[in-house]
């Protein structure tokens, strides 16, 4: 099999073939964590997945390291505004179709019963906030998110607040003063785990303090293993065995607590603080067969269509889940279906949707 030609960014660098491998092998398998974990309400000693909600982690700490990448040389012919523009473009085409495909799950599921009659002006408020990745207040039936139209949402405003940083300080920050700051967000991330027991936090209102906690650490250290990157290690491990790290990882059990210590927080903050940064360096050096990196980019290519329309259809699901007199072997068939429909509906996100208005937006820019 011939080797296939690398992917690269509309600036024509090269794109870190197993890093988007990565990233959508993170997606696939939080995609699995939704629909699992909607039939038990999350409860944590009934998932399967139980630690997956970490690849919000690991997105965190990608997209550090991407950004650094991509941008990092360019800032003296680009300016804050043409690269917000860019990251916009990048992002946002497909927030709004995460909104539109969240307002129909919410207006029209067939299961919902009247769990989901909301006053419209609540309803018309939560899906302007979405078309904005920005939260609103909590509608029935949502269990609480802070985007309730689109939980998944979150962590794209917490994306831009990165981003935003970025272009306003770090990308002015030396590497010294940058490893102080990712010792000091180590130490904030750490404490919460150990308090709460687990990084489940951003995700609400009430909470959203977590999700900038969870953002810190990881983006900041990809940015800084970005700017150190030719005095790391040269490990290279390859996408599948990579993948299967991230797999373990997320499907180890739930930890008690042991003299007052919560074993689930030590457990969790050691993969965001410690492996996931040794899987980005791992992976930036790594490589493969023809075979694997055709995954890889398969993989790479539908991550965030898949994460950010996966889940209107998980609510869809979770109203049949609470209606159907079905058996749990049927539950599984459906949830089955369901995981290859929200495979077919990001690779149509992807090109339907996501390249063509992507392409003529960047057109605009560069006319501009």
């Amino acid at each position: 099999m011939t080797k296939p030609a690398p992917d690269t960014t509309t600036d024509g660098k090269m794109h870190f073939e197993v890093l988007d491998g990565l990233r959508g092998t993170a997606a696939l398998l939080v995609v699995a964590f939704h629909i699992q974990g909607i039939t038990v309400l999350f409860e944590a000693n009934r998932l399967l997945l139980p630690h997956a909600y970490l690849a919000v982690d690991f997105f965190f700490a990608l997209s550090g390291f991407v950004v650094g990448y991509a941008y990092d040389d360019r800032w003296g012919r680009m300016t804050v505004r043409e690269f917000l523009a860019r990251r916009l473009v990048r992002l946002h085409p497909l927030v709004v179709l995460g909104a539109l495909l969240g307002l129909v799950s919410y207006c029209v599921d067939p299961f919902a019963g009247d769990r989901q009659h909301a006053p419209w002006p609540l309803v018309a408020l939560a899906f302007g906030a979405a078309l904005l990745a920005l939260p609103s207040a909590p509608l029935p039936n949502r269990l609480g998110d802070s985007h309730p139209i689109n939980a998944p949402a979150w962590t794209l405003l917490q994306e831009y607040i990165a981003n935003l940083t970025y272009a306003l300080v770090l990308r002015r920050l030396g590497v010294r003063p940058l490893f102080a700051l990712a010792i000091l967000a180590a130490i904030a991330s750490a404490a919460m785990a150990l308090t709460l027991g687990s990084y489940d936090t951003g995700w609400a209102l009430y909470n959203f303090w977590g999700g900038l906690v969870r953002l810190a650490y990881p983006f900041l250290a990809g940015l800084l293993l970005y700017r150190v990157r030719d005095r790391l290690p040269r490990m290279r491990l390859g996408f599948l065995p990579l993948s299967l790290m991230l797999l373990l990882a997320f499907g180890a059990p739930v930890l008690p607590q042991f003299w007052g210590v919560k074993l689930n927080g030590l457990y969790q903050a050691a993969c965001v603080l410690l492996l996931f940064p040794a899987i980005l360096v791992a992976g930036r050096h790594s490589s493969g067969s023809p075979l694997s990196l055709q995954l890889c980019k398969a993989a790479g290519r539908i991550s965030y269509p898949l994460y950010i329309t996966h889940y209107p259809f998980v609510y869809v699901y979770m109203n049949w889940v609470a209606t159907a007199p079905a058996s749990s072997g049927m539950t599984a068939a459906v949830a089955i279906l369901l995981y290859l429909l929200t495979l077919l509906v990001a690779v149509a996100a992807l090109q339907l949707w996501d390249r063509p208005i992507r392409r003529r937006l960047q057109a605009v820019l560069h006319r501009s």
